[in-house]
């Protein structure tokens, strides 16, 4: 694998992650070497998208063979962080939280909630899907001992703004934040922002306008 170049667009690193779980499948079904065809069908992205995407990393298939599936998961995985154990603490265990907890799909890629914190005092100190609940006074203390850099963030939104300025102040440098809000953060906190209500309205955009 080469040097990265400078600049990465964002909507590739978002596809390398298509990518990746177009691989894992491929592999749950014994697929040993696959095409750029193959890897992409239900991902609604081409061959050639695909193929210039993974050139900004290197050079990884084999023209006239295709890919080797493991080979490319791994090197993927390498690219993305994802090759080692990334250790992910939850602030908010309402609803959406609790759901988060109960997803099984994070070990698969090596993403693992190991904390769950919430500033409610009826849930502080009780189980959820296995996790003690702990308060969200003890960000510090756990987040160290844990060594937690990524963070999730489903707290109300009034709340947001307040709490993702402790987890930058306690070394997490990555959010993906559910709340409708923009953060400001320091520029060396990366944040995700999953706005299901945009997402939606967007939805419903297209479909009107396929309607005209």
């Amino acid at each position: 694998m080469r040097p990265l170049k400078r600049y990465i667009p964002q909507e590739t690193a978002r596809r390398l992650s298509l990518y990746l779980r177009s691989l894992k499948m491929l592999d749950q079904k014994k697929k040993a070497v696959a095409s750029s065809g193959d890897i992409t069908r239900f991902l609604n992205v081409s061959s050639v998208q695909f193929r210039k995407d993974l050139s900004y990393f290197g050079g990884f298939g084999k023209r006239g063979v295709g890919y080797e599936v493991r080979l490319l998961t791994k090197e993927i995985e390498k690219i993305l962080g994802t090759d080692a154990v990334r250790r992910i603490a939850l602030v908010g265990v309402g609803k959406l939280g609790s759901a988060l907890l109960s997803y099984t799909g994070f070990p698969e890629f090596n993403l693992q909630i190991v904390a769950a914190f919430d500033a409610d005092p009826d849930k502080i100190g009780k189980i959820k899907r296995g996790f003690k609940i702990e308060s969200i006074s003890r960000l510090r203390e756990v987040i160290k001992k844990e060594g937690i850099e990524t963070a999730i963030l489903s707290v109300p939104v009034e709340s947001a703004q307040k709490v993702a300025h402790e987890l930058a102040k306690c070394g997490v440098r990555a959010i993906l934040n559910f709340a409708p809000v923009n953060l400001t953060l320091p520029k060396d906190v990366f944040v995700s922002n999953v706005d299901m209500a945009s997402e939606l309205e967007g939805l419903i955009y297209k479909l009107k306008r396929s309607k005209v």
